[in-house]
């Protein structure tokens, strides 16, 4: 059930160039659909409606994923009893039932099984080095076990815990991708994208990049920047990108979440399928090979990706249509030159990001078990309201 028999691994399709398809964000899409809680954005789902999970795989892969991520965000022990949630799953059978159904759905194809780890409240609660660590190996326990083909650490926003999950996942003999949410300003701690890459390619990583926080123009802009951290190194990566599929050019060094529409007021921003050839095609001529989603990415998202990139097919059916302005829009320089309407005539372009200017260390970061409190909450309220 494990094996992917005659299957390419990761690195071997990366180093003959063959253009990896990524799949997108499964918290943001299966929360839309009732499977997730927004807050904790934890994967309980994987074990609690597996028929859900597995749908989704099924979409990304019909739509031209060649890569199945297994439903882990977030899904370390400390994150799913932090700030009073509900633990009705162990971590461990969280990972167990995520890895399964990639696997199930990913031999339905030609893809292949990306096991993966993200940041921790151990961390930004300032724990030992060895405590994070241990936190990341209870993870990949269950990954060697089930014979997934490759990790991936993502989401990450300080290099420093992205390092110690590289140094703990390169320890399986599996090959390694680390992606943190970063811009092109570089990590909460202000390390330039290219010296975050160099850091992860020397702890082990042989595929590196960005995910989350920001739009494709950014990311890209940013993994461009780590391209050339790692050549001017004279270190050899292959590169990847997981964008969100929202428009942030208004958003500061912590990304989408500092803005005001965060999590529940974004599909204004969501990005067209046409936006998505174009990142597409832009990533591509940047030498980046890994190419997929993150928060936002729906299914057709993907097929955009792959359409622009693969196969090349581009909506052509409307020749079809019953209308004849319809049929008239059969072709592509009219959907790349399109300015799409919001239909939001009082709404403004642009938003101003919430700038709280804390990270790792600072006491508003510090993480507990118990439910945050009304006191906490009135004194979060009162900071917001008096502009922090």
């Amino acid at each position: 059930k494990c094996s992917v028999g005659e299957k390419q691994g990761i690195l071997e399709r990366l180093d003959a160039g063959e253009i990896v398809i990524g799949d997108g964000g499964f918290v943001f899409a299966l929360e839309k659909r009732g499977y997730v809680k927004a807050g904790p954005w934890t994967p309980e789902a994987a074990a609690e409606h597996p028929e859900a999970v597995r749908q989704l795989h099924r979409e990304f892969l019909r739509a031209g994923s060649t890569v199945m991520q297994t439903f882990t965000f977030y899904a370390s022990d400390d994150k799913l009893e932090n700030r009073g949630h509900t633990q009705r799953f162990t971590g461990r059978q969280i990972n167990e039932a995520a890895c399964d159904l990639a696997r199930e759905v990913a031999n339905e194809g030609d893809a292949l099984v990306a096991g993966g780890v993200s940041q921790t409240p151990a961390y930004l609660s300032c724990k030992s080095e060895d405590e994070v660590k241990a936190t990341f190996k209870k993870q990949i326990d269950v990954f060697v076990q089930k014979k997934v083909d490759f990790l991936i650490a993502e989401y990450f926003e300080h290099v420093e815990e992205a390092e110690w999950a590289v140094q703990v996942l390169k320890t399986t003999g599996m090959p390694v991708a680390a992606t943190l949410c970063i811009g092109p300003e570089g990590d909460l701690n202000g390390v330039s994208p290219g010296d975050c890459a160099v850091k992860l390619v020397k702890a082990g990583a042989q595929i590196v990049g960005v995910n989350c926080h920001f739009d494709p123009v950014t990311c890209v802009k940013t993994v461009k920047l780590m391209k050339e951290g790692v050549e001017k190194a004279g270190l050899k990566a292959h590169f990847m990108s997981q964008p969100l599929a929202y428009h942030t050019p208004d958003c500061n060094c912590q990304g989408f979440i500092d803005l005001p529409e965060f999590p529940f007021s974004l599909e204004p921003r969501i990005l067209t399928r046409w936006d998505m050839q174009k990142y597409a095609r832009e990533a591509y001529n940047a030498g980046i090979r890994y190419i997929g989603g993150c928060c936002g990415f729906e299914p057709y998202h993907i097929r955009a990706l792959a359409e622009e990139l693969k196969h090349g097919s581009w909506g052509s059916g409307l020749e079809m249509h019953t209308k004849p302005w319809v049929r008239a829009r059969a072709r592509r320089d009219y959907w790349e030159n399109l300015k799409p309407a919001s239909g939001r005539p009082f709404c403004p372009s642009m938003a101003t990001p919430d700038g709280w200017g804390v990270t790792k260390g600072h006491a508003d970061l510090m993480q507990q078990k118990e439910a945050t409190s009304e006191e906490q909450l009135k004194a979060l309220f009162d900071k917001a309201s008096k502009g922090h």
